[in-house]
């Protein structure tokens, strides 16, 4: 019901987008398969082209299917009754703000029998063509460049869901703990600030993160750099493919970027309070670390980090990538 109309387009724009991005969604895994040698005997899906709302109830089903999978059932009544009330509403609300935003997704928990779905959000992406003046179809392949490097980074390295799904379960494990466990938390509230007055800034992701259990911490940072570590290689993908696939795409980078900081001021506030900032962040570090390691050690020596949970690069790594290089080559 929140979630906006899409734009108005006229019938022959709309289906035209809705046909490309779903024969593009194909060929776009193609390049990418050749780009970065993963997957290359797996079968190629079409992707699924939705409007907004079918991208709410995307999401939603994929939010149901990996909490289902992240706290055992013993647990999910005691959950439940933590988060109950509002938190219905409030996950709505935020669905309904990211429906205008989100192009597209790759959800490893979502479609038929929960193997993983990916789908393009059509007036989502021809908003965003729209307002930055580029190629429509370089601008749709480009999208479904990203979104195809993330359906290859799961299906591909078979351990990856398990292992995000078990690290979301301890996450959640401990964030649902007892009144004491919160006491304890805000306990360490002052030391928590105090440590991070010299912090970089940047890199605080809120008042959740500064109230966790030093075991909390420990979980949540292996979190944070394996959602950089994928945000920022399909962010390197997308553009290393290059003009050859994408003829416009050192114009779609600039002006999408750009776009990215743009907003009034209620947009920016929204942006911040979700975390929609801290993602951007993590696409740019993500996608630097992304460069390096592929400049110092070629492809198939990035490659290493699908080896194994032991081979993925930590928060700190995802910095100083050059250490990384150092531990696993």
């Amino acid at each position: 019901m929140l979630a906006r109309g899409g734009p108005s387009v006229p019938r022959h724009e709309a289906e035209l987008a809705v046909a490309e991005l779903r024969d593009l969604s194909v060929d776009a895994e193609r390049y990418v398969r050749e780009l970065t040698g993963l997957g290359r005997d797996l079968p190629v899906k079409q992707g699924e082209v939705v409007d907004r709302p079918g991208w709410v109830r995307s999401a939603a089903a994929g939010l149901d299917e990996l909490t289902s999978r992240a706290v055992p059932p013993e647990r999910t009544s005691r959950l439940a009754s933590l988060v109950a009330g509002g938190a219905g509403v409030q996950t709505g609300v935020v669905l309904a703000f990211l429906g205008s935003r989100v192009l597209g997704q790759y959800d490893p928990f979502g479609g038929p029998g929960a193997e993983g779905s990916l789908v393009l959000v059509a007036p989502n992406v021809v908003t965003a063509q729209r307002a930055m003046k580029v190629s429509g179809r370089d601008f749709r392949m480009w999208v479904c460049l990203h979104e195809c490097t993330h359906r290859l980074q799961f299906t591909a390295v078979d351990w990856l869901r398990d292992y995000f799904a078990g690290q979301v379960g301890e996450l959640v494990g401990g964030l649902s703990g007892s009144e004491e466990t919160l006491s304890a938390a805000l306990s360490r509230l002052p030391e928590s600030l105090r440590a991070l007055r010299g912090s970089d800034s940047q890199d605080v992701m809120g008042l959740a993160e500064i109230l966790q259990s030093p075991a909390q911490r420990a979980v949540f940072d292996r979190l944070i750099a394996l959602s950089t570590l994928l945000e920022g290689h399909a962010d390197y993908v997308m553009d290393a493919v290059g003009p050859d696939v994408v003829p416009s795409v050192a114009t779609i980078r600039r002006r999408f970027t750009e776009r990215r900081k743009g907003g009034g001021v209620l947009d920016r506030l929204l942006r911040t309070l979700l975390g929609i900032d801290a993602k951007v962040r993590q696409y740019e570090q993500g996608a630097a670390f992304t460069r390096h390691v592929v400049g110092a050690v070629g492809m198939d020596g990035f490659n290493a980090v699908w080896t194994s949970p032991e081979t993925l690069p930590t928060r700190a790594e995802i910095k100083d990538p050059q250490a990384w290089v150092r531990r696993v080559h």
